[in-house]
């Protein structure tokens, strides 16, 4: 069996630990230790003594702790059996991940259940070359980065679900928002996932979150959208004024359903009310008239009114009154009719005015 002179390896591509392929030692070989490596002795299981870079003679007072173990008798060029370890210390950032299945998030700020994808990328070095070894690489002869992705791609994916979802829920981010706390979610995720790696010897390193989306034609989309624009539209006009513009998005629509032939008789809610308040008015003045000839077809007044500044209408009288019975802020907004030089508030307006103690007789005498 030949004896092997000097002991190296020179470094090849995803290559993370490499045995040297004899164990067929002597005292005086070389070792040849390259930059970004660290070479280890193991006897028996056990390591004995580590080299960093640099080129070194292998003597019994350089590994101590093997020549204890071996507790050869003889010097000189003595032949002796070993495993020698090469780890590669150097940083590695080409490790990609991203989500197998869909991560089911429920928005905090909408409480609409999403469905969310997600995909980054991540750095790492081997921090403890004794523990690695001896967690993943076991007796193999190679350990790739290929076989270390793989190998941490379950759990990675496993604990990024409830890690991300933690940060979502507990800082209450809307899904429609993460893009702009990537940075701030990698970070939590990198620090989060640091202790799970170091256990077995490896640093996690710039770990980042390139993407957190939500598949387009999802139609929890479109929903989450919805509810966005609606609390966009709370918080600008206020609840208040949001009730009153949705009565008279009713009104307005009501309206374009009186101005088609027959519709005015299916519009229950708006229409037929003043419909029924017309025809009540032209039975009571055919009935005080005495004679058989109809009295002129009243006509109807158009209100116009100022809902968040903006010109509203025109509004027949029942709509208005049915409108204030549910809301009787309307009240307080501005309109107009024909005649007016000026806008005013609709309640000085006599028709719409409220009844107070003023307006009713006195208690009769007793």
């Amino acid at each position: 069996m030949a004896i092997i002179d000097v002991v190296k390896y020179e470094q090849q591509e995803g290559v993370i630990v490499h045995k040297f392929p004899s164990c067929d030692l002597c005292w005086g070989s070389q070792l040849v230790v390259y930059p970004g490596q660290v070479a280890f002795f193991v006897k028996g299981g056990t390591v004995c003594d580590k080299f960093t870079d640099g080129t070194y003679t292998l003597k019994s007072n350089n590994v101590p702790l093997l020549n204890k173990i071996i507790n050869l008798p003889f010097g000189g060029d003595s032949p002796f059996q070993a495993d020698v370890w090469f780890v590669n210390l150097l940083q590695r950032f080409s490790l990609k991940w991203g989500t197998e299945t869909p991560i089911l998030l429920e928005d905090p700020k909408y409480d609409i259940i999403v469905p969310v994808r997600a995909h980054g990328q991540y750095g790492f070095k081997i921090s403890d070359a004794e523990k690695f070894v001896f967690t993943l690489v076991g007796n193999m002869p190679n350990f790739s980065e290929i076989q270390l992705q793989a190998y941490f791609r379950g759990l990675l994916l496993t604990k990024l679900t409830s890690i991300i979802s933690q940060k979502i829920v507990d800082d209450k981010i809307s899904v429609l928002e993460i893009p702009t706390h990537l940075e701030e979610i990698s970070t939590f995720c990198q620090d989060k996932l640091t202790p799970f790696y170091a256990e077995y010897g490896v640093e996690i390193m710039l770990f980042n979150i390139i993407s957190i989306n939500i598949p387009e034609d999802d139609p929890s989309l479109n929903e989450i959208k919805k509810a966005k624009n609606l609390s966009a539209r709370l918080k600008i006009a206020g609840r208040d004024n949001y009730k009153m513009e949705r009565s008279f998005d009713v009104m307005d629509k009501a309206a374009e359903n009186e101005s088609g032939a027959g519709a005015a008789f299916i519009n229950a809610g708006l229409g037929l009310g003043a419909s029924l308040n017309m025809g009540k008015q032209m039975g009571e003045q055919l009935m005080s008239s005495g004679n058989d000839v109809p009295p002129p077809i009243p006509t109807s007044v158009s209100y116009f009114l100022a809902v968040n500044g903006q010109q509203q209408g025109p509004y027949f009288f029942q709509q208005i009154k049915d409108t204030i019975a549910q809301d009787a802020n309307v009240l307080n907004l501005l309109a107009w009719k024909k005649g007016m030089t000026g806008w005013q508030p609709l309640k000085t307006f006599e028709e719409f005015a409220t009844n107070d103690s003023s307006e009713c007789p006195p208690p009769i005498p007793v």
